[in-house]
């Protein structure tokens, strides 16, 4: 962070006093967020067959919001929880094809917690940008061990990516945005880190972004957390409470079994972080958070909720979210309220004590009041979600609730109302019973509503003129592009006849150029490097499949816009899945 925006941010953010701030030194506060643990995973919401008593004990000590929401798919998620504004004004659209970066004029929890004196660390899943001014360590935070893009053994974390079936052990992993080695398991390594962070800063308010990779794909757990599970039938036990229980196949059932080994492994971290709190004595002064970012990617046990990961019913958006702070308020209680990730950053600020941004619109509201018993006009508040693979659409997988009332769009571009889903979540949790026909007027009056947020949130500054990634910049030289964050017509694992490239600002100078291949491609073929107006075309004279080509002393020139790198040979075109580019 440049030393302006730090003192525009100790300026704007001057401390004041809310009902926490009691005793002389801040609470702590640690927020933890698992990937594609479903609203179902969890023992104490009703599921037989996973084991979670940390997690289950945890949430009979806290504050638990039973209408919490959360996006559909996991980077919008995360940038909403960062900054309480929906993720399309922070330039956050998608999970990659250059969707999941965000803008660096954003301000983070990390960054308004460093203007009141916290240090602050991110240990698992960042998914908001891997590159300069979008890192973790360009938005506040201290300390960060993080994998790349959106999970580990995913093509855009090349450090993983080649481990295959064991990308989620012993891995390389990016420590203060340099590569390290780690033993052991990822969860395990992520849980360890931050326990080590707390240890060092118990003595100075500290916040610890606990960020769980798992239980995302690829499915994979150490052994004997499997092998609890290996012999279960997760589809036994349901069906028979008035929830509806959608049938599970056998790959179903199997990727549960693994879910509930990866949560069991999170709950047996879990019980080693809360320890160490007990330990250092600093229980009762740290604010915890557990929450997850969407709903589950495979079909198993969601308590009867509609839908999974990616879509707008409750299956995909609705989450667990449970908060606790003994030297603040009472815990053992039940919330609710509408509430959503939005609402995290103005929460722990009236905990805290540092000021909500004025200089831009926030769209979250502070849970503080809900916890306090005091009567608010939650009828009034809406809630607006929506998630397809590029930019917004209407009316596609696009939905709005307020007053306990639902509507959903999936018509395929048709405006007509009947064509909508309505929904009265109060007495059809389940989603089950259309009302749209018999309920025109409420239906129109939330499509009305819908249609202007999605009108204003379209035109927003980080979503019509997107971040780039600064080339070049002593920052981060050498700069790693991977395929996470390129743009284009393509699906994120093709290298063959399509058209991507990166968002980039180039300072000019010269270079050294690095382009890797996903699969080896034919030789005596010529690489091309567009940017801006200018092309750079090196010919292969190589007589083996090339797998890293380079190019040497490339002079580039002053560019704002697209890198667009490609090889062509025999008559097809590749696209190269990591650019590695150093300037000299």
């Amino acid at each position: 962070m440049n030393i302006q925006r730090y003192l525009f941010i100790v300026l704007l953010f001057s401390s004041h006093l809310t009902f926490s701030q009691q005793k002389t030194k801040s609470p702590n506060v640690i927020l933890i967020i698992t990937d594609d643990q479903g609203y179902g995973d969890l023992g104490s919401n009703g599921n037989p067959h996973i084991h979670t008593p940390t997690l289950d004990a945890f949430a009979a000590e806290s504050v638990r919001f039973t209408n919490f929401y959360v996006s559909p798919v996991c980077a919008p998620t995360r940038a909403s929880l960062m900054t309480g504004r929906y993720s399309l004004r922070t330039g956050v659209r998608d999970t990659y094809n250059g969707g999941a970066m965000m803008a660096s004029s954003e301000l983070t929890i990390a960054e308004l917690l460093k203007s009141k004196d916290y240090v602050t660390g991110l240990f698992g899943k960042w998914h908001l940008g891997d590159n300069y001014p979008m890192r973790p360590s360009d938005q506040g935070f201290d300390e960060s061990v993080m994998h790349l893009s959106g999970g580990m053994g995913q093509v855009g974390d090349f450090t993983t990516f080649y481990q295959g079936d064991r990308s989620y052990f012993d891995p390389v992993l990016w420590h203060n945005n340099q590569q390290e080695s780690y033993a052991g398991y990822c969860s395990d390594i992520f849980a360890d880190e931050a326990i080590k962070f707390i240890e060092k800063n118990k003595d100075r308010p500290f916040f610890t972004y606990l960020s769980f990779n798992a239980p995302h794909t690829p499915l994979q757990v150490p052994d004997e957390y499997y092998q609890k599970y290996k012999d279960i039938d997760p589809s036994e036990g349901f069906g028979t409470d008035g929830k509806p229980f959608y049938p599970m196949s056998e790959q179903n059932k199997e990727d549960a079994r693994k879910v509930y080994a990866m949560v069991e492994n999170i709950d047996d971290n879990l019980k080693k972080l809360f320890q160490k709190l007990d330990e250092l004595d600093i229980t009762d002064n740290t604010i915890v958070i557990f929450m997850t970012d969407n709903g589950p990617q495979q079909r198993r046990y969601v308590a009867g909720l509609r839908g999974l990961k990616g879509n707008v019913f409750q299956g995909g958006v609705r989450a667990p979210f449970f908060i606790r702070y003994p030297d603040g308020f009472s815990g053992n209680k039940e919330i609710n309220a509408l509430a959503a990730h939005l609402d995290v950053m103005p929460t722990l600020a009236d905990l805290v004590g540092f000021e909500v941004p004025n200089d831009r619109k926030i769209d979250g509201q502070s849970m503080v009041p809900l916890i306090k018993g005091e009567k608010i006009k939650a009828s009034e508040r809406s809630y607006f979600t929506y998630w397809t693979r590029k930019y917004p659409e209407l009316y596609e997988n696009i939905s709005i609730q307020k007053g306990g009332w639902k509507l959903v769009g999936n018509t395929g571009h048709n405006a007509e109302i009947e064509n909508f889903d309505l929904f009265d979540l109060s007495n059809d949790p389940y989603e089950l019973h259309n009302l749209s026909e018999s309920n025109p007027t409420k239906a129109q009056a939330l499509k009305t509503e819908l249609d202007g947020i999605y009108r204003e949130l379209i035109n927003e500054e980080n979503l019509v003129n997107p971040p780039v990634i600064q080339i070049g910049n002593k920052a981060e030289n050498p700069v790693f592009l991977n395929r996470n964050d390129a743009s284009g017509e393509r699906g994120i694992w093709a290298q063959e006849d399509i058209f991507g490239y990166w968002k980039v600002d180039i300072a000019p100078g010269m270079y050294d150029i690095r382009f890797k291949f996903l699969n080896p491609v034919p030789p005596t073929g010529k690489m091309t490097l567009e940017t801006g107006n200018y092309a750079t075309i090196e010919v292969d004279r190589s007589a083996e499949p090339i797998a890293v080509f380079e190019m040497k002393d490339v002079k580039l020139e002053q560019t704002k816009g697209d890198l667009l790198p490609f090889y062509t040979v025999d008559g097809k075109r590749y696209f190269p899945f990591w650019v590695e580019l150093e300037k000299k």
